[in-house]
């Protein structure tokens, strides 16, 4: 949005979603949903083709055993069991009926039901992109919350109720997954976890050392440690000597080893000027670098700047009736200072847990992937550093989002003729969206999701059930820079929110500007 477009109200309420979707699974957990479902229906139906198939097999069992005795009998006197005619006629009867309608049960496919309903499924599946999606995001949980890839790997993560882990196989394709996007320090993490747990036992049908070991080289050698990519390339060819790809590496590897001996055999400054630069070339930032990276996921793990106790001292809670609106004055609502510069508050206990769930299912079926401006062409576009879908809700479709439009503008004292409509955002595995200026988020979640303002320091983590309020520009319309803001990734939880913008237009009487552009 513009400079001097909007202040921002943010709603916000986490709860346990189902949902419609279907792209962009790893965009929202409420899309997501969904798919534990159709999982949960292939299951229903491959144990009903297990039973087709067991049912088959004892039939064909019970037919064996019968066989098995009548021809031990008949093998051993073979002239005196068909001098009966009933036993002459019974063998006529069973090679020319009997066999072929064995033939047939046998060549039956049980397959069918369960294959049918693959086909109907597999429309709704993720495709490539939603699993790289899926992967990046636990590397970006990874980054912002310091994790380690064991402790990942053995799911050791706060608050979680279902406790999972990642196989080596899991490792080695979160490994793969980053080495395709040239992120060689994602590889070298994954894929020595992957080693590691095949190292301590761990059985894998479709992953072996070596494989591990070929990427493993190669993104060790990618940040400039020769020494280590040489060692790891050896191993690999203790273990399969022929490797054809090692043995060039090596030999690559052996090559330049033997060069920098010899840059230190002459130890000229031209050749240490041209160490370091290559050493710097090896530390180049990522393409999508980030300024303030580390402050803002520093506050995303509670480790930001504290506020002194003389601020603390000036921060309080209170009940507030919405300056003598009539609709509070007897029930008045609860609201703490969350920061004072800029001044953050947060409104508690203003929608209900009902409400919560009419806006929910008001929003599934039309959420889609959130967007940004791209400044260069003018139109909306997806964008790595915005993960979540979100849905707009207007109020005359529903009395619930009109009630809250009227609760936003009793409780802020502005008009919200001009905002624009209620917005319900949906976060997904490591959904998030980094900092950013809006001239709008929150709710309970076990783990992360919080809106931390790196500018200034502040941290405000998410609680069902209400809103958090403060105004990004200054009364004389002028864009307060210290709002620049961002959403933390949910590292465990399910995080949904609502905002509302609500435009400068219109608050000429009720916010009316100063002499001063800064106040």
């Amino acid at each position: 949005m513009g400079l001097t477009k909007s202040w921002c109200l943010l709603v916000l309420c986490i709860l346990l979603p189902s949902s419609y979707a279907y792209t962009d699974f790893f965009t929202s957990i409420g899309h997501m949903t969904d798919l534990i479902n159709t999982e949960k229906d292939l299951v229903t139906s491959l144990k009903d083709y297990i039973k087709a198939e067991e049912s088959k097999l004892e039939q064909i069992k019970k037919w064996a055993e019968k066989l098995d005795k009548l021809t031990d009998t008949a093998t051993k006197d073979p002239e005196g069991f068909l001098g009966h005619p009933v036993n002459a006629f019974k063998l006529m009867k069973r090679l020319n009926t009997e066999w072929s309608e064995l033939e047939n049960l046998v060549l039956k496919d049980m397959s069918d039901g369960f294959i049918s309903n693959m086909t109907i499924q597999r429309q709704y599946f993720p495709n490539d992109e939603d699993q790289t999606g899926a992967a990046k995001a636990l590397l970006r949980l990874q980054d912002t919350y310091n994790l380690d890839t064991d402790t990942l790997s053995r799911g050791n993560l706060p608050g979680v109720k279902h406790k999972t882990f990642l196989t080596a196989e899991d490792c080695f394709e979160l490994g793969k997954i980053a080495y395709t996007e040239a992120d060689y320090y994602h590889t070298e993490l994954w894929m020595e976890q992957a080693l590691k747990q095949l190292d301590d036992g761990e059985v894998s049908s479709s992953i072996d050392r070596v494989s591990v070991l070929d990427y493993l080289s190669y993104a060790v050698y990618q940040q400039g440690d020769l020494d280590k990519a040489m060692m790891l390339t050896k191993r690999l060819l203790e273990l399969e000597p022929e490797h054809q790809r090692a043995n060039g590496n090596l030999k690559y590897f052996e090559y330049i080893m033997s060069k920098e001996k010899e840059k230190e055999a002459n130890k000229s400054i031209a050749e240490t000027d041209e160490k370091t630069g290559k050493e710097t070339k090896s530390q180049k930032k990522s393409k999508d670098y980030l300024p303030e990276r580390q402050k803002y996921e520093m506050l995303c793990r509670g480790e930001g700047l504290k506020m002194t106790p003389r601020r603390q001292k000036k921060l309080f809670c209170r009940y507030s009736d919405g300056n003598r609106n009539p609709r509070y004055i007897l029930g008045p609502v609860k609201q703490e200072d969350e920061w004072d510069r800029p001044r953050i508050v947060r409104f508690l206990e203003i929608i209900s847990d009902e409400e919560i769930e009419t806006v929910k299912e008001l929003a599934k079926p039309r959420l889609s992937r959130a967007t940004v401006h791209d400044p260069q062409t003018g139109k909306l576009t997806t964008a790595h550093y915005r993960v979540s879908k979100s849905a707009w809700l207007s109020g005359y479709e529903h009395p619930v989002v009109a009630r809250i439009n009227a609760r936003i503008q009793d409780l802020t004292g502005l008009d919200v003729s001009t905002a624009e409509e209620l917005q319900v955002a949906n976060y997904g595995v490591g959904g998030q969206y980094e900092p950013h200026f809006d001239f709008g988020r929150m709710s309970d979640v076990s783990a992360g999701g919080a809106t931390v303002f790196p500018e200034v320091g502040a941290s405000v983590w998410p609680r069902k059930g209400t809103a958090v309020f403060w105004y990004n520009l200054f009364p004389s319309g002028e864009g307060d820079y210290s709002t620049r803001h961002a959403a933390c990734p949910v590292l465990v939880g399910n995080k949904w929110v609502s905002n509302k913008w609500i435009h400068e237009r219109g608050q000429e009487f009720r916010r009316p500007c100063s002499l001063s552009e800064l106040d």
